[in-house]
């Protein structure tokens, strides 16, 4: 396992791939940087060397606490992180035992910030999401008791399990942070942050995600099996027989939601280049009209560029964003946004390889 020391963004982004013909038909404007698999530790060749800036620090104490027990996972770790620090919200996408919830435990940990799960299943009531009015025998009267969404690090697992009008209790709670029972308006604690997750791979007994639902979420990430290596310390770590829950209490709180509210806070203060918001604009609104793509994606997909880009340039010790923090959000923040055509899915087509070429066809600005 690597020094998490090291895993400061951003390493080198994959090679450019050939010039692809845009979707309308015309020839690409000019080269685009290539679309990575998505959020990484890495996001593309530096500027200028990282300064060790207040953000830095944090995000690298972070990494290095997380990674004592956490293995590999870069995408998940650093696209939730990312999240976090821009006010979002992760669905993750991923087979059954890659330790999502252990993820969520540390990070809660590590984050100094309360921890919260939800299992998602088909009789799932949204009252058992938010909470709901019981009587009081002393006084008669019905006071509000608080559901488990009343805390800072929520995982809703498996949450397709559950039926549209569950889903509809979330949107709210993830949109304006407050719950609304009996015309009356309880506030969540911030940060408040929604992890989900979904398997890929089981569909008896699941339901869509509505588009609202998942407009919702800033990023959808794609968690994949680990690589050898970080496999092979899961299972030394595993092999020594010691109580997970106690590797948990030995981690410290490297922060405070106060302080992740402040540095959120400093994220969006990261400086954009008028060119750099055309460059979002562009490719958020060539989702649209792409031949490939039946539904593009919402206004709300460029808010989520913009400060997912902010929030990679902070990490990388700069107070300016530049394309290359656009490319590397592009596929986590628009994969679940958009619907591919019939003709695409029957050819095989994925909707990453699509936005890849998307991507590339749209000119880079020089800053």
């Amino acid at each position: 396992m690597s020094d998490p020391s090291s895993e400061s963004i951003p390493p080198s982004a994959p090679e450019a791939a050939p010039a692809a013909t845009r979707g309308d038909g015309q020839a690409p404007a000019a080269s685009a940087p290539p679309a990575s698999a998505g959020v990484s530790a890495a996001v593309g060749p530096e500027v200028v060397s990282p300064e060790l800036t207040p953000v830095k620090q944090l995000y690298d104490r972070i990494l290095a606490e997380i990674r004592k027990i956490y293995v590999g996972q870069d995408e998940l770790v650093v696209g939730t992180l990312v999240a976090l620090f821009s006010g979002g919200h992760v669905l993750i996408e991923s087979v059954p035992g890659l330790g999502k919830t252990l993820f969520v435990r540390t990070l809660g940990r590590v984050l100094g910030c309360k921890f919260g799960r939800i299992q998602f299943t088909a009789d799932l009531m949204p009252s058992d999401i938010t909470g709901s009015p019981i009587l009081d025998a002393r006084t008669q009267d019905f006071r509000f008791r608080p559901g488990p969404v009343f805390t800072q690090l929520l995982l809703a697992d498996e949450i397709n399990r559950s039926p549209a009008k569950t889903h509809a209790a979330l949107l709210e709670i993830m949109q304006e942070y407050r719950v609304t029972v009996d015309n009356a308006s309880h506030r969540l604690e911030r940060p408040f942050l929604v992890l989900a997750t979904q398997n890929p791979i089981e569909s008896e007994g699941t339901y869509n995600l509505p588009e609202a639902q998942l407009d919702r979420f800033m990023l959808k990430i794609v968690a994949e099996y680990p690589a050898a290596a970080e496999e092979h310390e899961i299972l030394r770590m595993h092999s020594e027989q010691v109580d997970f829950d106690l590797r948990l209490d030995e981690l410290r709180p490297v922060t405070t939601p106060a302080e992740i509210l402040s540095v959120t806070q400093t994220c969006g203060q990261v400086r954009i280049d008028p060119k750099l918001i055309d460059y979002i604009n562009r490719i958020v609104r060539l989702t649209r009209d792409w031949q490939q793509i039946h539904l593009g994606a919402s206004p709300r997909a460029g808010i989520a560029l913009l400060q997912g880009a902010r929030t990679l340039a902070a990490f990388s010790g700069r107070d300016y964003a530049v394309p290359d923090d656009v490319a590397q959000i592009v596929l986590p923040a628009l994969r679940h946004r958009v619907i591919l055509t019939a003709e695409a899915e029957v050819e095989g087509r994925r909707v990453d390889e699509v936005l890849a070429e998307l991507l590339r066809s749209v000119e880079v600005p020089r800053l």
